[in-house]
C-alpha cells in the first residue's frame, strides 16, 4: 500500500492533469495500474532535467530499455517500485510491448534533438491507459485524442483546439469505463492554477466529451 501511495504521489507531482484523470477511475486496482503506467512515464520524462549531458541521458534510457526484458518476463529488478509495479500491470493487463519500447526510443530521439514523435510520446500511452482500463479492443479510439495531447504539449494549442472535433467523434466509441484514459483532454488551454479544472473534467466525463 506504502508503494502504490508512492506513486500516485509521484504522479501527483510530475503530471497533475492526469493524475487528477485517473480520480474518475471508480476501481481502486485499475486505477492502482494507471499510475504505475504513468509513473514510469514520469521517470522517463524525468531523466533529462537530473543530468547534463545528453550521453549520459542516453545512457540512462538505455538503462531503462534494457529493464523491459525483466519487466515483460516477470522478473523486475527488485527493490524499483515502478518496474515491479509495470512489471505487474503488465502481466495482469497484456500489455503489448512495443509501444513502451517506442516511447523509450522517442525519448532517446529527444535528447539528441530530434523532432518530437506524437504518436510515441502520446498516443501510444494513450492507447496503453486505455486497454489498462478496459482490455484490448478499444484502443482505435484513443488515438485522435492522443495526437491532440500531443500537439497541446508541444505548444500547439491552436491546432489541438482545431482537432477536438474529430477526437470526439472517435471517442463515441470508448466505453464509458475507459474515458478516464482520455478526459484530461478537457483540460487543454487551462491553466494549472484554474479552479475549475476538476470541474471540467467531471463535467468530460458526464458527457464522453472532452
Amino acid at each position: 500500500m506504502a508503494e502504490t501511495t508512492d506513486l500516485d504521489a509521484q504522479v501527483r507531482a510530475a503530471d497533475p492533469d492526469r493524475w487528477l484523470s485517473s480520480r474518475f477511475v471508480g476501481d481502486r486496482a485499475a486505477r492502482a495500474d494507471l499510475i504505475a503506467l504513468y509513473a514510469f512515464e514520469a521517470e522517463l520524462v524525468a531523466i533529462p532535467t537530473r543530468v547534463t549531458q545528453p550521453l549520459l541521458a542516453e545512457m540512462r534510457y538505455a538503462w531503462w530499455r534494457e529493464q523491459m526484458d525483466g519487466v515483460f518476463a516477470g522478473v523486475p529488478r527488485k527493490g524499483h517500485p515502478v518496474l515491479e509495479a509495470l512489471t505487474d500491470l503488465v502481466a495482469r493487463r497484456s500489455l503489448d510491448r512495443a509501444p513502451i519500447d517506442a516511447l523509450i526510443e522517442a525519448h532517446i530521439g529527444r535528447v539528441l534533438g530530434q523532432p518530437h514523435d506524437l504518436d510515441a510520446f502520446y498516443v501510444g500511452p494513450m492507447q496503453a491507459a486505455v486497454r489498462v482500463l478496459t482490455g484490448s479492443g478499444h484502443e482505435a479510439a484513443g488515438v485522435e485524442a492522443g495526437r491532440m495531447w500531443g500537439l497541446a504539449q508541444t505548444g500547439r494549442v491552436v491546432e489541438a483546439r482545431a482537432v477536438r472535433a474529430e477526437a470526439n467523434r472517435s471517442l463515441k466509441t470508448l466505453p464509458a469505463a475507459a474515458f478516464p484514459a482520455v478526459a484530461h483532454g478537457a483540460l487543454i488551454g487551462v491553466s494549472p492554477g484554474d479552479p475549475t479544472r476538476a470541474l471540467r473534467l467531471t463535467w468530460a466525463v458526464a458527457r464522453g466529451r472532452i
